[in-house]
């Protein structure tokens, strides 16, 4: 059966979200474990930042997502829970080394970093990035993977090729939503540009897996979503993750659609139809929710 939009009214009530989104929290002491770890290196991460529904269950398995370059962003996206600052101070130069010996503690094999958009700095904060990667392979005793979740750097490939050349085992970077949304979901940023990011890391290094992330609920229609993924493909990004938009604050952009979970599993047949390799889609999966798995599965 395929997707079809269909009215808000046949899966919101007045009782609030549906009931596949009620999520139990996990018990035990690693979250509090994790939480400390990060307080006492002074580290961000986007579970906390962006209140992902995840951050108990990511926490309480000692693993987490590192957000660098400071805990707030030059860009203003509608949906997005990170405080918008358009002047903000110098990286901190020691932050990379922080993330490797936190990963090294918590005994990682996978490390998942991000970070805010920093248009205000000459390279975006890729140099940052590169550093973060090295000091990660130096730190750890063991190969670990490392998966990168960039901005687009304004389009600049000297910045993208700063981050390829560090080596990451996977480069991210979200797409978020279809064009037509653009203006009002995430007005700073260009479509065709993050379609060209891909396109450009290809060229620049073809071993390394692309990946990014759509979230469902803000008004696209369904035809609308399945050309993103075409251009996706079409650009080379064959690693495809889609989670449902939640609302983070009364301030942002309102839930205009809530997909059931039949829905995304049917989304997933889609992908997969047209060529992606690997697909993550549930209500609640998110560009870093259990990325490793991803990569390393069959499907």
């Amino acid at each position: 059966m395929a997707v079809q939009d269909y009215a808000l009214t046949n899966n919101i009530t007045k009782k609030g979200k549906p009931v596949w989104l009620r999520k139990h929290l996990p018990t035990g002491s690693e979250y509090e474990k994790v939480k400390k770890l990060l307080l006492n290196k002074n580290l961000n991460t986007v579970c906390e930042k962006a209140k992902c529904p995840n951050m108990w269950e990511c926490f309480s398995c000692k693993t987490a997502t590192f957000m660098i370059l400071g805990s707030q962003c030059t860009r203003n996206c509608r949906f997005c829970n990170i405080t918008f600052n358009a002047m903000l101070p110098f990286p901190d130069p020691d932050e990379p080394l922080k993330v490797a010996k936190a990963a090294f503690e918590l005994g990682l094999k996978y490390v998942v970093v991000t970070s805010v958009t920093r248009d205000d700095l000459k390279d975006g904060g890729a140099g940052h990035f590169a550093k973060t990667i090295f000091e990660i392979r130096k730190q750890m005793p063991e190969k670990t993977g490392i998966e990168v979740l960039i901005p687009d750097f304004k389009g600049h490939d000297t910045s993208l090729y700063k981050v390829i050349k560090a080596g990451p085992d996977v480069l991210n970077h979200n797409i978020e939503t279809v064009p037509s949304l653009y203006k009002t979901v995430r007005p700073e940023a260009d479509y065709k540009r993050s379609l060209r990011l891909f396109r450009q890391a290809y060229k620049k290094n073809k071993s390394i897996p692309l990946k990014s992330g759509i979230m469902l609920g803000l008004g696209e229609k369904i035809h609308e979503l399945e050309q993103t993924m075409k251009d996706l493909l079409e650009n080379n990004c064959t690693i495809l993750t889609l989670g449902q938009y939640l609302q983070p604050t009364k301030k942002h952009l309102p839930i205009i659609k809530y997909y059931t979970p039949h829905e995304f599993i049917e989304l997933k047949k889609t992908a997969h139809n047209l060529g992606f390799k690997k697909v993550a889609s549930s209500p609640f999966v998110r560009s870093s929710y259990k990325a490793k798995e991803l990569l390393c599965s069959n499907h």
